[in-house]
C-alpha cells in the first residue's frame, strides 16, 4: 500500500482500476481488507481508492482531535493528494457515517454517496454508553475481547467470520479506543441525507444483527435520489458475504 502524509493524518491507501473515482471506507473495527473480495468485480468500472482510516491498519492520526468529521477531512485531503476534485464516497457501517460526514462538509466534491450496512441516526443514550463500556473492556482486556464480542454479530458465515476476526485482531488498541469515542459522539445526519442531490446507493443485508434493515428502508424514504438494495441472506458484511450482489448495487452509480 502507498502512504500519504496529510495535514492531520498519515493515511495508507490502495489505488487501482480505471473509471469514475470511487472511495471505499471500511467499518469498525476493521480495515481496508474487507473490500478485498469485491475489488475484481469493480476495478474495471471504477478508479478505486481504498484507505485505511486513521488509527486503523498502519494509518495514523497526527493530532489529538479524533472525530468522524476529522476522518472525513482526511478523505478530502487524500483526494487532494491524488489530484481528484470529486469522487463517489461509499462506506460500510462506520465508513458510512464518515461518508455522511464528508457529504455534509464537502457536498460539492461528492459524485455519489454509498451507504452499506449503515444508518443516519446518532447513537441513543444506551448505545452511547455501551460504546464507552466497550472501550473500558478493550483497555483492560485487549483486542481479543472486542474480537470475541463482535465476530458473531458481524456475520454468520464461518469463513468470513474467521476473516473478520483476523482483521480485527491486527488493529491497534489506541485506534479502536479513539474510534469508539468518535462513534459515540457522532451527530444525527438525517438532514444531510435529505439535502443531497447526488445519487445515493443504499445496500443492506436482511439478516444484519448490528443495524436493522429497517434503518435502510428509513433512509430510502428520506431522499428521492436514493436506490435501495436489500440482499437476502446477508448480515452486516455484504461485501464479504454476497460480493456479486453488493458490487451490482454499487455499479448503479454508473
Amino acid at each position: 500500500m502507498e502512504r500519504a502524509i496529510l495535514r492531520n493524518a498519515v493515511i495508507e491507501y490502495q489505488r487501482l482500476g480505471t473509471g469514475q473515482p470511487l472511495v471505499l471506507l471500511h467499518g469498525f473495527p476493521l480495515d481496508s481488507g474487507v473490500w478485498e473480495l469485491i475489488l475484481p468485480l469493480l476495478e474495471h468500472q471504477f478508479e478505486i481508492i481504498i484507505p485505511n482510516l486513521r488509527g486503523f491498519g498502519k494509518s495514523e492520526s497526527r493530532t489529538s482531535e479524533y472525530s468522524l468529521s476529522n476522518m472525513a477531512d482526511d478523505v478530502a485531503d487524500l483526494l487532494d493528494h491524488l489530484g481528484l476534485e470529486k469522487s463517489i464516497i461509499a462506506g460500510h457501517s462506520m465508513g458510512g457515517y464518515i461518508a455522511l460526514a464528508f457529504a455534509r462538509s464537502y457536498p460539492d466534491r461528492l459524485l455519489g454517496l454509498g451507504l452499506i450496512s449503515s444508518q443516519v441516526i446518532a447513537d441513543p443514550p444506551e448505545r452511547r454508553e455501551s460504546r464507552y463500556q466497550t472501550a473500558v473492556q478493550v483497555e483492560e482486556f485487549g483486542m481479543e475481547s472486542l474480537a470475541n464480542h463482535m465476530a458473531e454479530p458481524l456475520t454468520s458465515d464461518p469463513a468470513q467470520r474467521a476473516k473478520s476476526l483476523e482483521i480485527i485482531l491486527r488493529q491497534s488498541t489506541k485506534g479502536v479506543l479513539c474510534a469508539l469515542k468518535a462513534l459515540a459522539e457522532r451527530p444525527d445526519q438525517t438532514t444531510t441525507l435529505k439535502s443531497l442531490e447526488t445519487p445515493v446507493v443504499i445496500v443492506h443485508g436482511d439478516s444484519d444483527l448490528l443495524i436493522p434493515v429497517e434503518r435502510a428502508k428509513e433512509m430510502k424514504g428520506l431522499n428521492p435520489n436514493s436506490f435501495l438494495t436489500i440482499i437476502p441472506g446477508a448480515g452486516h458484511m455484504p461485501m464479504l458475504e454476497k460480493q456479486a450482489e453488493t458490487a451490482l448495487a454499487l455499479l448503479g452509480f454508473l
